[in-house]
């Protein structure tokens, strides 16, 4: 394993612990900056936005940069934004704090994903990817608990600490491990930035991958694929039917499965390892027949979301298919985003968007479910929701496998 790929990991894995330990710490932070409930649930939802926003935007700004440098400089970015929110004397501090750590969460995902397959074979992109991913979903896992148990021993700045100097630790692995000309896998033979890059051939690693569109303009053409466009849709969908269930699963576990509150944590931790799992066992798949392993990932989570609705009285199964809706909800992951910058010749912007389409959908299925609860369906009825959401996106994604097929389709991104 390359040892940029991991630093791009210890990164994804302290952007997700910035990401998910406030839950763990908002009525700590609530009563420290007094301010309500509402307010600080904002340090939340304001991060959300944030991270949609930046995707497009920071990635938009960079286009020209080397991407190594756009990785240190997001790092760096994030790094400022931890420290903030550690050392805030107010509520307002905090909240720019929350939203500086926030402005590179997408474009770090999408350029470092470029980058993470940029330092394998491309026959191993995906599984390249999903290593980046790893630090993701192991920080759901730790991350409400990992911020639960540093508030309550050290207070909450003590978490924001911690994840500040994971920052540092990955802001220097980066910049020591991660090649110049990773990203921009060149021609046969080349040379640039800092120094020379290797070609495919010379590394033993197949034929090389085209050179990405550097400029802001030839990003955008990217769009112009209907295939990007398919893959978003797929992407925002299927996090659609993940997110309009997972949202309320609380909820489900303690008004229908039967739990107690105190139970809520850990099955959480139950459906986090299934996110580990999808995550390693979607890219190894993606490898091997990406179109076909997203499908199956897509329609496996329509399943087990609409058995989930039936069998939700039974705390057993609701432990089974918790686990099971985190393995099928992230395993299409990593081969939707070799896909979408597959289509795009490597455009960082779509790699982006990307991240962005997950956001919306984490939005939008969020917003179906509560519709459901409030029209009295009960608290099953977002995992229907969902089921039916994920089901649209397996029908997209099964449009865009066979238009990719047909010789007809020509989706030709200009590279200048």
């Amino acid at each position: 394993m390359p040892g940029g790929l991991v630093a791009l990991a210890l990164g994804g894995f302290g952007i997700g612990l910035t990401e998910f330990l406030i839950a763990g710490l908002l009525p700590q932070v609530a009563s420290s900056l007094t301010v309500s409930e509402a307010a600080a649930g904002w340090l939340i939802s304001g991060y959300a936005l944030s991270v949609a926003v930046g995707a497009i935007a920071l990635t938009a700004a960079t286009a020209r940069l080397p991407r190594k440098q756009v990785l240190i400089g997001l790092v760096a970015l994030f790094v400022l934004g931890n420290l903030l929110s550690a050392v805030a004397p107010n509520y307002p501090v905090m909240l720019l704090g929350r939203i500086v750590a926030a402005l590179c969460h997408g474009s770090f995902f999408g350029i470092g994903s470029l980058v993470a397959r940029s330092l394998v074979a491309p026959e191993k992109k995906s599984r390249a990817v999903a290593v980046m991913f790893a630090g993701l979903t192991v920080a759901n896992v730790l991350g409400v608990p990992f911020g639960a148990l540093v508030g309550e021993r050290w207070g909450w700045r003590a978490a924001f600490w911690a994840v500040t100097a994971i920052g540092v630790l990955a802001l220097a692995g980066i910049a020591a491990l991660v090649p110049a000309w990773a990203g921009r896998v060149p021609p046969a033979t080349g040379t640039g930035g800092s120094g020379p890059m290797p070609s495919r051939q010379a590394t033993g690693t197949g034929e090389p991958d085209p050179v990405p569109p550097s400029g802001l303009r030839a990003q955008v053409r990217a769009f112009r694929s209907w295939q990007v466009w398919l893959t978003l849709t797929a992407t925002a969908l299927g996090y659609g039917g993940m997110f309009g269930a997972f949202s309320y699963i609380a909820y489900t576990f303690t008004e229908v499965s039967g739990f107690a509150s105190a139970d809520v944590a850990w099955l959480l931790m139950v459906y986090g390892v299934g996110l580990v799992v999808g995550n390693v066992v979607g890219g190894r798949a993606a490898d091997r027949d990406r179109d076909r392993a997203l499908v199956l990932s897509l329609l496996g989570l329509t399943l087990t979301l609409a058995l989930f609705g039936l069998l939700a009285g039974s705390a057993t199964a609701s432990v089974v298919l918790v686990f099971l809706m985190g393995v099928t909800g992230f395993a299409s992951v990593p081969g939707m985003i070799t896909r979408v910058t597959d289509f795009a010749h490597g455009a960082a912007l779509a790699a982006s968007a990307n991240v962005s389409a997950s956001n919306v959908g984490n939005a939008l299925g969020a917003w179906l479910g509560g519709l459901a609860i409030t029209a009295g369906l009960g608290y099953t009825s977002p995992l229907y929701v969902g089921a039916g959401i994920a089901l649209l996106s397996t029908v997209v994604m099964v449009i865009a496998a066979r238009q990719a097929r047909s010789p007809q389709v020509a989706d030709r991104v200009p590279t200048r």
